[in-house]
């Protein structure tokens, strides 16, 4: 790790399967059983999984077609968006009684900087148990929680021990976290780079250490000098509680590649409702759409349109979306679909003052 990088002590929560874990709370007759938030008809699509179901395999971005396939006796629910942001309100206060830096990342994620935070207790192992316990007491539902320097390896630590468990990974233990890691594991790695990795003789941390930054640089391009960094311990990136974004998306990476224009309909109706879930707590809304396609073969298409309004409706990012599927012809069958709206209607901010404002190294037990 670099020694001039100031350490902090990043909390990473996350909900466990969260949309299904509220429907199971909700319904008591769903407890226990293989529940899918999502369409189940041949067309449909599963937003959100219960670990009953996942135990057969089913998976959010699933077709409801294969997800019943995978699990005859699921149970499909249509998603509640009001309900699930009702209760991240809930959620998003306990944070604020600890610490004024949260960056929320969805309704059911975000991290927490307890570098310097409210309650004065030194350990951000203990406020994270005590945050997961406060969550449980008042919505009945479970979160699972990372603990490390910087928020990298803490959202690694988040996925170790859930449901219900969390994970520390002190200053004095990262480089040997690092080394012994999965590069697949590595946030942000996803199938194809993991696969490369492989193909270069790269399988876990202490295999991507060895390599130059020059070497990462010609197969990765920008990413290499971000792999050189994370897999070092070193990732500058701050809590940024009042980050204004420039956009705000939603997309959907599908187990099947879809081929018909009609099969993707229902997979934008879906992912148009959950854009204007992420856009209402905030009451953002955008003037311009932009439709993002990549084909089986990865390569990425955009497709946009400014409107001389904002929108934020569901429905009027739905048929604005359509238009732009039917825009021209499809190249090839299609893995993801996402939709995005740019030219929002907030204003300028300056820079978040926390940012850099913590230089203090660590003194207490992590």
């Amino acid at each position: 790790m670099d020694p001039e990088v100031p350490l902090r002590k990043i909390i990473h929560v996350d909900m466990d399967a969260f949309y299904a874990s509220v429907e199971q709370k909700d319904n008591p007759s769903l407890q226990g059983k293989p529940v899918a938030v999502g369409g189940g008809s041949a067309r449909g699509v599963v937003a959100a999984a219960s670990y009953e179901a996942r135990v057969f395999g089913v998976r959010s971005a699933m077709s409801g077609y294969l997800a019943r396939q995978k699990c005859p006796g699921l149970i499909f629910v249509k998603p509640r968006f009001e309900r699930y942001r009702e209760i991240s309100r809930q959620i998003r206060e306990i944070f604020m009684a600890y610490t004024d830096l949260v960056e929320p990342l969805s309704l059911d994620e975000a991290y927490l900087d307890v570098t310097e935070n409210k309650t004065g207790i030194p350990s951000a192992t203990l406020i994270a148990s005590e945050i997961r316990h406060r969550i449980f007491e008042r919505t009945g539902l479970t979160a699972s929680a990372g603990i490390s320097i910087n928020k990298f390896i803490a959202k690694i630590a988040s996925d170790i021990n859930k449901p219900n468990g969390q994970k520390t990974i002190p200053p004095e233990e990262v480089t040997d976290f690092l080394m012994a890691l999965e590069i697949r594991k590595f946030y942000g790695v996803g199938k194809v780079t993991a696969e490369k990795m492989h193909n270069l003789g790269i399988f876990t941390g202490a295999d991507l250490k060895d390599k130059s930054q020059e070497f990462l640089l010609t197969h990765f391009g920008k990413s290499g000098s971000h792999y050189y960094s994370v897999v070092r311990g070193i990732h500058h990136s701050a809590v940024q509680p009042e980050r204004v974004p420039k956009s705000v998306g939603a997309e959907r990476t599908f187990s099947e590649n879809l081929s018909s224009e009609i099969f993707m309909l229902e997979r934008l109706e879906a992912i148009a409702a959950e854009l204007e879930s992420r856009l209402q707590p905030k009451k953002r809304a955008g003037k311009t759409i932009t439709l993002k396609i990549k084909y089986s073969d990865f390569r990425l298409q955009t497709r946009s349109k400014t409107l001389p309004y904002y929108i934020s409706s569901s429905s009027m990012i739905l048929e604005n979306a359509k238009e732009l599927l039917y825009q021209e012809s499809l190249e090839n069958s299609v893995r993801l679909l996402g939709i995005s709206l740019s030219n929002l209607n907030t204003e300028k901010k300056q820079s978040d003052p926390h940012e850099d404002s913590i230089q203090v190294q660590l003194k207490f037990d992590f």
